[in-house]
């Protein structure tokens, strides 16, 4: 490793918000924009989400931030849409493209990306607990089958409440029909954990915290649910099974709002359920989803956290949350239509960089919040901006667990396929479909790693970006400015240009040590390292 001695003043010089407010234990408040983080413009509503917004800061004395910058939000678009840096390539076409619909042509363009099938079918495998090995135990063959079935879903925008319905009364083989291994995926497959299951995931509420009537009412319709093995390898059958009595003897069905549920014999309890479930009536199906994507791309749910909704853990913003609940309904359930009126408001496209000081201003979207990449996010970046692959395995290597060299993390199906690095990075275990199951808090350990280790040194020494920027030896501006768009998706200010020039041009090393240097300095950055 080279001498670094330099990067305490790249690091003093690049930033210095984003390091702030990465390690803040303080609010710092903004007197004016920060380049290159903001725009030199003031936020204003530019829609029904922005006047719900605004209208609530107003209110409270709270200031918005400013406006983010065009590097800024073609980073965190392509971050928070397809879990995937933007290349030097793609930051070259969109930065000095003076078209005012630019943003909302690129949100549009990520939202057809494969990628995007991949990120989100990511989100929803940790929700839905997609894993081959213990606890959950859909073993090998299945888990590919699961998340072949969640990836086309979200690949051909299905409509939400088809896509839960499905899940909620399918039956049959989970080799065959892979919807069904939503019934395997759970710790506890008897009718009161099912319903806990179902609770959580689609509803946002914990139901153990209900009472226990409540409960039972809701369990029995999951009472008549059967499993069956057969000859074939792993294979297992999910049925509706008669012959067993509704509630097993316990209370008779009834919906979690306290309606009897009407149940013809020889019909299966599940449809039932899932009917009223996804009714225009229901007031949690719609409330749960549109919250989780706000959290999911705002940083914070209007209810927070959004897998406790409670009567007395209410929404921030009821009215927004309403419209939204109300717009999903009027698109039929097409989730798309929700990232669209989220992503292209002005309340997700201010500055990280708060204006207050109040602690309201956080829960009330008076910023874009900090957040670390997730782990898949993370090494994913890191693999392609040097260009170098990353090895997975399984604890159990069983046939359907050969990963190639060149698979990216967010497209890894199975929970039980893992790596040191993302074990370090805190990638969820995917055994209770809880979203703070996934640790995005920074460690000591994962500090070290990025700093220190042989695994980071060996992409930095093998890096295509140091390669092409290699062949500007001759213009080294151009090398760091290649470099820059790499990794953090802009150009360098004057300030960071001075301070790498002079460091290439004392002699101190050779060009390629100096872009090593560079490159270990930027991705060691607060800029790098969080979604802002």
């Amino acid at each position: 490793m080279c001498t670094r001695g330099w990067v305490n003043s790249m690091h003093s010089a690049m930033v210095p918000s984003i390091a702030w407010a990465a390690g803040r234990s303080g609010a710092r408040v903004a007197q004016g924009p920060v380049i290159p983080f903001e725009a030199d413009t003031t936020a204003t509503p530019a829609g029904d989400i922005d006047k719900m917004v605004f209208s609530r800061l107003k209110r409270l004395r709270i200031q918005p931030a400013y406006p983010c910058s065009d590097a800024v939000f073609l980073r965190r678009i392509y971050l928070d849409v397809i879990g995937t840096l933007p290349t030097a390539e793609e930051a070259k076409v969109f930065l000095p493209d003076p078209n005012p619909a630019k943003r909302r042509l690129l949100i549009d363009y990520l939202l057809e990306r494969d990628e995007f099938a991949d990120y989100w079918a990511m989100k929803w495998c940790d929700l839905l607990r997609v894993k081959a090995e213990f606890p959950i135990n859909l073993w090998p063959n299945a888990v590919q089958a699961y998340h072949r079935w969640i990836r086309s879903s979200i690949k051909q925008n299905k409509p939400y409440d088809r896509f839960v319905r499905e899940m909620l009364t399918a039956s049959g083989s989970n080799l065959r029909v892979p919807e069904v291994n939503f019934y395997r995926a759970m710790q506890n497959r008897e009718p009161a954990g099912i319903a806990r299951t179902v609770a959580l995931t689609f509803m946002g509420t914990r139901a153990e915290k209900w009472p226990e009537d409540q409960l039972a009412g809701m369990a029995a319709f999951f009472s008549q649910l059967g499993y069956k093995s057969t000859a074939e390898w792993k294979e297992e059958i999910v049925l509706f099974d008669p012959t067993k009595s509704v509630g097993g003897g316990s209370p008779a069905a009834v919906f979690p709002e306290g309606t009897p549920a009407q149940l013809l014999v020889g019909q299966d309890p599940r449809t039932i359920f899932a009917d009223w479930l996804i009714s225009p009536k229901n007031p949690w199906f719609r409330r749960n989803i549109v919250n989780r994507i706000w959290s999911w791309l705002v940083g914070r749910g209007i209810v927070h956290e959004p897998d406790d909704v409670r009567p007395d853990n209410p929404p921030v913003n009821p009215e927004l949350l309403a419209w939204l609940e109300r717009q999903l309904a009027a698109a039929r359930y097409d989730l798309k239509q929700i990232y669209r009126l989220i992503l292209n408001s002005r309340t997700y496209q201010m500055s990280c960089i708060p204006r207050t000081d109040d602690p309201k201003g956080q829960a009330n979207f008076a910023y874009y919040p900090l957040r670390r990449l997730e782990a898949e996010v993370l090494i994913d970046a890191l693999c392609q901006i040097t260009g170098t692959t990353e090895r997975y395995s399984s604890a159990i290597p069983e046939p359907f667990t050969f990963i190639p060299e060149d698979q990216r993390s967010i497209a890894l199906a199975d929970g039980s396929i893992t790596s040191s690095f993302l074990e370090m990075f805190g990638r969820p275990a995917r055994d209770t479909g809880l979203e703070s199951e996934r640790n995005n808090r920074f460690t000591a350990a994962q500090r070290l790693h990025l700093l220190n280790s042989s695994h980071i040194q060996r992409k930095l020494e093998q890096s295509s970006l140091l390669r092409s920027a290699g062949a500007l030896k001759n213009k080294p501006r151009e090398a760091v400015n290649e470099i820059y768009l790499g990794i953090l998706s802009r150009l360098p200010t004057e300030e960071e240009l001075a301070i790498a020039g002079a460091y290439f041009g004392a002699g101190q090393a050779k060009l390629r040590e100096a872009l090593v240097d560079l490159t270990w300095a930027l991705i060691n950055s607060a800029e790098f390292l969080h979604r802002h």
